[in-house]
């Protein structure tokens, strides 16, 4: 599992994260809400090693990760696959080379393989007959699946999403929460979602935690979170603007 405890971070005088503590269970889709800038993506980062700490620990399968060695975090870091928001592929490669980028650099499989392997990883994300085309030739949603099937390529233990249905129509939206929900019951991998779609994310999660001024306020199941009390759970999950969450709104 993984267990954040007490964590802090700040970049210069932002102080994003401020006692944040959570953990997540093995074999469920965790799903983290709130506001734009409250951290949630930093989370993310902080858990997969690519930002450290300022304060606090962060637990990956028991180990302390925060102060590792550089080789020591990459072996703990083979144990994820990040799906980034953007999709992050690569334009001058085809999606199949796309797919298989992580098979040649840093997965240990005889090559001759690897083309089937691609083949069938495009294949559980609903895409087939694609391997030649380039990123600008596919739609956005294409494109998110062709991320997704690259992070599975890679057989991840932990599967990150940040903002998996951010820029696509609510249809396309609905297929990659399905993709989401398949691809756990699958694979068994354990998800980590970022978002704040609440469709998607009463959809796809098993607990949802909502991040609110630097903390988790809330962690329950899509179904308790619903019913929530808390005013701020209920304000942001109706998309309110009347509550105790301000925003700052600048006049033109």
């Amino acid at each position: 599992m993984i267990r954040l405890v007490n964590v802090h971070r700040s970049f210069g005088p932002n102080h994003v994260l401020r006692g944040c503590s959570l953990d997540i269970r093995d074999g469920e889709t965790l799903t983290i809400i709130g506001g734009s800038g409250t951290g949630k993506s930093v989370t993310l980062k902080l858990m997969v090693g690519l930002l450290k700490p300022n304060r606090g620990e962060i637990f990956v399968d028991d180990q302390e990760i925060s102060h590792l060695s550089e080789d020591a975090l990459s072996q703990v870091q083979e144990k994820f696959a990040y799906v980034f928001q953007g999709g992050a592929l690569f334009d001058s490669l085809t999606v199949g080379q796309n797919v298989a980028f992580g098979l040649y650099n840093l997965k240990k499989m005889d090559r001759d393989k690897i083309p089937d392997y691609v083949r069938e990883r495009l294949a559980l994300v609903g895409l087939t007959g694609v391997e030649q085309l380039k990123p600008a030739e596919l739609s956005g949603g294409m494109r998110k699946r062709v991320a997704i099937a690259r992070a599975i390529a890679m057989a991840p233990k932990y599967l990150l999403y940040d903002e998996p249905t951010t820029g696509l129509d609510p249809i396309m939206s609905d297929v990659i929460n399905d993709l989401i929900v398949g691809l756990q019951k699958k694979l068994g991998v354990t998800a980590v979602v970022v978002t704040h779609d609440m469709k998607s994310a009463f959809k796809v999660s098993n607990r949802i935690a909502m991040l609110y001024e630097g903390k988790i306020v809330g962690v329950d199941t899509p179904e308790a979170i619903r019913n929530s009390k808390d005013p701020l759970v209920q304000q942001f999950i109706s998309g309110s603007a009347e509550g105790p969450i301000k925003m700052k709104v600048r006049a033109f």
